[in-house]
């Protein structure tokens, strides 16, 4: 329709619930790839596909409606559209800037809400009101209240808790695998083929600089693969999803885990309808209840979460540094060199990265963010590493993640203690440490775990800042006790392999 402005999207914004609603049927659609979103930062290889293809599968999808522009950035593609758009709020503080800009200079006539988060800004600014601290299962609670999700008539918690945490902690199986059916996987077609062609002619030209190895691509990239994807986990894997989503297997990177969040972020799927879905397994007595609350939580918990506070907290919230952690990252970790680490668990999850562009979200805490809190890397460079190197990351999902819960850089407004942990956690909760050149009973020695020694020399570089933590006060008591402190923290200043 020429007569109304176009809805350009971005290309986080592709599903139905952005352009296919009532306000939207038969409006035009722009979508403009800009060479300057992608330049001049180290994006994995496959999230660049990822996002390329997306864009294409929909207007492939969308035919005479969408206009696709290649343009060196998205001023200059707005300019050669040469007319006025709406757009939904963008996901970054970047692009909200450039946006509310072009609203002031008249290209944009209007920001509409996002339909791609369930809670709207202004609930959350509400909801935030006079709090200091934000934790994340006091957000959830009242989420499922607001929304009705898995209440009894009563409005009680579904079986009587909010949370089903602590049945979904278990151990890994005594087997390589867990066993479970097979996630969903897209089939490449000719859109796969245009994309990885222009990617290889981009960086040899030297336009992009990308990391991590070339696909074959993992995750849906149109609304109908999508669909297939969410069908595939809700009716085969959300059953057994929940005991052993905190464990972790060399050889099955994909357990029982969703792999949604890639289509979730692209905007593909509308997490209302994935929510109300899970739901209905439930009570169709198809999927425990410990399962379907564990991946509601991700969704209408933790991922609502992480997304408000991005913009509660503001561009400012990166730059905090409680625990005063400056390290540069290592050359080895920038470039996802796997086979330069020989710690089983650190060289498998960052494996899973270099080849995937993907670590579930135990290997992300608890063993990459783990690492980076105990060598006491700078939390803005890792939260930058983490939305760049992760196919699912962008701009807004990893500030409350990074900052907040993984490297207790704010000091304590999100999380409340850090998430350090020795090689007896890791030995708990995986097959790792068997076979491993490192012994997580081992703080000192050749063969002293990494992980084990580096905890206790973290507790001893931040003691003075961690002592009004009541939950650290059994942890820096041991430290106090640790007969070989002097000998463990100065051998792992200057520890350079791992």
């Amino acid at each position: 329709m020429r007569d109304e402005p176009a809805l350009w999207l971005f290309a986080d914004q592709l599903g139905p619930h952005f352009h296919g609603t009532a306000g939207h049927r038969g409006r035009d659609v722009l979508l403009i790839r800009s060479a300057a979103a992608f330049a001049g930062k180290p994006f994995h290889r496959q999230k660049l596909h990822l996002v390329q293809a997306a864009l294409y599968r929909l207007a492939a999808d969308l035919g005479d409606r969408v206009t696709l522009i290649d343009a060196p950035d998205y001023r200059t593609g707005l300019r050669r559209f040469g007319r006025p758009v709406v757009v939904h709020e963008p996901t970054s503080h970047a692009a909200d800037a450039f946006v509310r800009q072009l609203r002031d200079e008249g290209v944009v006539t209007e920001i509409l809400p996002t339909p791609g988060f369930v809670l709207s800004k202004a609930d959350f600014a509400g909801w935030a009101a006079g709090r200091t601290r934000f934790v994340m299962a006091d957000f959830y609670r009242d989420q499922r209240r607001k929304f009705g999700v898995l209440l009894e008539p009563d409005g009680e918690p579904e079986g009587g808790r909010w949370s089903h945490d602590h049945d979904n902690r278990q151990p890994p199986p005594k087997t390589t695998r867990l066993g479970v059916p097979a996630p969903w996987h897209p089939r490449e077609d000719a859109i796969d083929d245009r994309v990885r062609a222009e990617l290889d002619a981009a960086e040899r030209a030297g336009k992009i600089h990308p990391v991590g190895v070339d696909g074959p691509r993992q995750f849906a990239v149109g609304h109908d693969e999508a669909e297939e994807a969410l069908c595939r986990f809700l009716d085969h894997r959300l059953p057994v999803f929940g005991p052993h989503q905190d464990a972790m297997l060399t050889h099955d990177w994909a357990m029982a885990h969703a792999l949604l969040s890639v289509p979730l972020n692209l905007g593909l799927l509308d997490p209302r309808d994935v929510v109300r879905r899970a739901e209905e397994r439930y009570r169709a007595g198809e999927a425990p209840l410990s399962s379907v609350e564990g991946f509601v939580r991700q969704v209408l918990g933790w991922r609502e979460w992480v997304w408000h506070l991005y913009w509660h907290q503001g561009p400012d919230y990166l730059r905090r540094n409680a625990l005063r952690a400056h390290h540069e990252l290592p050359e080895w970790w920038r470039r996802l060199d796997a086979d330069a680490v020989e710690a089983a668990c650190l060289r498998t999850a960052l494996a899973g990265v270099r080849d995937r562009g993907y670590a579930h979200h135990i290997e992300r805490l608890m063993v990459l963010g783990n690492h980076g809190l105990q060598r006491g890397y700078d939390p803005a460079a890792l939260t930058r590493w983490f939305a760049t190197a992760f196919v699912d990351g962008f701009a807004w999902v990893m500030p409350a993640n990074v900052i907040g819960m993984s490297q207790y850089a704010d000091g304590g407004v999100v999380a409340t203690k850090p998430y350090a942990a020795g090689g007896a956690y890791i030995d708990r909760m995986s097959d790792h440490c068997p076979g491993c050149v490192f012994d997580p009973k081992k703080r000192t020695g050749p063969d002293a775990c990494p992980f084990t020694a580096g905890y206790w020399a973290f507790l001893h570089r931040n003691a003075e800042r961690l002592r009004g933590n009541h939950r650290m006060r059994r942890p820096l008591s041991g430290l106090d006790r640790l007969a070989d402190r002097a000998e463990v923290v100065a051998r792992e200043a200057g520890r350079r392999h791992f």
